[in-house]
């Protein structure tokens, strides 16, 4: 399992909560502090004078509860230890502190632990002469026939629609009952491909790689079967199936819940597959994609339909004041404008000359040739991909020539078309430096007319905006030396001169560019630059 960021495992929760309230947006957030283990959070601009909300539970579900408590949602939020239900007395304080005349609604998770505490606290509030209601979310739908369904991130819309009401000054039983509909409404189901990390855990965890787990509970519970890892848009429709199976709708809002592991760019894609699926057609708000009720780090989403009425698209729609409530978004078409390429392509007419042809395929054939042992030399100094990529050019170039269409009469020309066909085929840095390089080159070679000048001018711009110089242990270091040398005497000694500064680079023991400046000494040591080695090679095979 991956590890955590924590103090100690001990303070893990009390440390999460008090960093809410140090960084708080909004400044309307208070810690109840009893001198003891309960922790509760209320609205510090409360007055008592309409229905509280009071909702809680085990904490590791962040930013619930504590994120949802403010106007027109929660009232206070009661947290437990981690994924453990808070303790009686910490409830029955927090509805103590927080109910006034107009009562006191309390909405809980279907699990055992938060049922018992939580009951047990109502009922000792009641006693004590306070009106207070209870109500139970259950939209966990992944298990079929379960006499008892999980509470998961379906309660949040059950938080806002018995907040709207509240805000409204709606009476206890009023609110209540809008609660109750909201959780017969709303139904829910979750997949992840990993469980959530614990505190000390160092197992594997039950999820094996490729797989993915369908209808696990937010605690880590096991789902209700284990399928294959597919596209996301699979993962949608399957999801999408059994939602619309369990609450049939023709209107529906549709949360969207990161359990907590996954990046913004895996959420946006699910966010783009919900809208496109069929759970997406009758979608008239979706709410995130967001983190909204986690299990900690689990790597996987839930999906949480509610049924709409006019009473509960008001309640979406009304104003809050929360930390970590998005608000709703309508559903609305993909916003594109169609624009035409201005990007300036290079026109010319294909034309033959047999010795640049001869050169041009050498060169391209020696860089094909090479793959394998460059992506052996990077594999060991960068990230293993400069012989996939110098091939992918050389081939692309090949490709042209073959197909005779280079401009191979006219030197300019040739140089910029090379600098254009190489930057839609070359990945990363590599296929726009030397995109560059060739593009100045012929620039160059038009006014001037001396090859080995225009070369040296392409890779003086390539150093001016790569920011490579020779000493940084790249394809520089060799091709520097072999210009220099070329335009003084001969292309036999910048041969030469290439093998020298390539040879040169594998005793460099700092880069300073390129992925090579990330690594240490060790690992550069006796290395060539695969960069430098296939311009030393380049160059060798030119004087064959």
């Amino acid at each position: 399992m991956a590890e955590l960021i924590i103090n100690k495992k001990e303070s893990w929760v009390s440390d999460s909560i008090d960093g809410t309230l140090y960084t708080q947006r909004l400044g309307n957030l208070v810690k109840l502090d009893f001198n003891n283990d309960i922790k509760v959070i209320t609205r510090k601009d409360w007055n008592k004078d309409k229905v509280a909300i009071i909702c809680g539970g085990g904490s590791g579900h962040e930013p619930a509860h504590a994120g949802f408590v403010g106007k027109g949602m929660l009232t206070a939020a009661v947290c437990g230890d981690l994924f453990a239900a808070p303790s009686v007395d910490a409830v029955l304080n927090a509805i103590i502190h927080v109910t006034g005349e107009k009562g006191c609604l309390v909405i809980i998770k279907n699990y055992t632990g938060d049922r018992l505490n939580f009951g047990l606290a109502c009922e000792k509030a009641k006693e004590m002469g306070y009106d207070v209601e209870l109500v139970i979310v259950n939209d966990d739908i992944s298990i079929p026939n379960n006499p008892k369904p999980r509470g998961i991130a379906g309660t949040l819309f059950v938080h806002k629609v018995a907040g709207h009401l509240a805000e409204k000054g709606a009476s206890l039983i009023d609110v209540k009952a809008a609660a109750q509909k909201a959780i017969d409404n709303t139904a829910s189901i979750g997949i992840a491909l990993t469980s959530c990390s614990l505190p000390g855990d160092t197992s594997e965890g039950r999820i094996a790689r490729g797989k993915a787990e369908l209808g696990l509970g937010i605690h880590g519970e096991a789902g209700i079967e284990t399928i294959d890892v597919a596209e996301c848009r699979d993962f949608v429709e399957l999801m999408s199936d059994k939602l619309l199976e369990a609450r049939p709708s023709e209107k529906h809002a549709v949360l969207i819940n990161n359990l907590g592991g996954l990046s913004p760019i895996e959420m946006n894609v699910v966010a783009k597959a919900v809208v496109e699926s069929k759970l997406g057609k009758n979608t008239e708000f979706f709410v995130g994609p967001a983190a909204l009720m986690t299990a900690i780090d689990m790597k996987g989403f839930s999906l949480s339909l509610l049924r709409l009425d006019d009473e509960t698209r008001a309640a979406l729609q009304s104003e809050t004041a929360t930390e970590a409530w998005p608000g709703v978004i309508a559903q609305c078409d993909r916003a594109v404008i169609q624009c035409e390429n201005k990007a300036v392509k290079i026109e010319y007419t294909p034309s033959q000359n047999d010795a640049v042809a001869v050169a041009v395929r050498t060169v391209c054939g020696t860089l094909i040739d090479l793959e394998s042992e460059l992506n052996r030399l990077d594999a060991i100094v960068g990230d293993g991909d400069t012989g996939s990529t110098f091939s992918a050019g050389a081939r692309k170039i090949l490709t042209e020539l073959d197909a005779n269409n280079l401009p191979l009469n006219e030197p300019s020309v040739l140089l910029n078309v090379v600098g254009e066909k190489l930057t839609s085929v070359m990945g990363g840095s590599s296929g726009v430096l030397l995109s560059i390089f060739f593009t100045a080159a012929g620039s160059h070679f038009a006014v001037n007319k001396d090859l080995v000048l225009a070369l040296q001018d392409g890779l003086a711009r390539m150093m001016q905006y790569g920011g490579a110089k020779p000493g940084d242990r790249t394809m520089i270091d060799a091709l520097y030396p072999a210009l220099n040398s070329w335009k003084e005497h001969d292309l036999e000694t910048a041969a030469t001169a290439a093998r020298e500064g390539a040879e040169a680079t594998s005793v460099m023991l700092k880069a300073n560019a390129g992925r090579s400046s990330y690594l240490n000494s060790d690992s550069l040591n006796g290395t060539k630059d695969p960069g430098a080695y296939a311009v030393e090679c380049v160059f060798a095979s030119l004087t064959k």
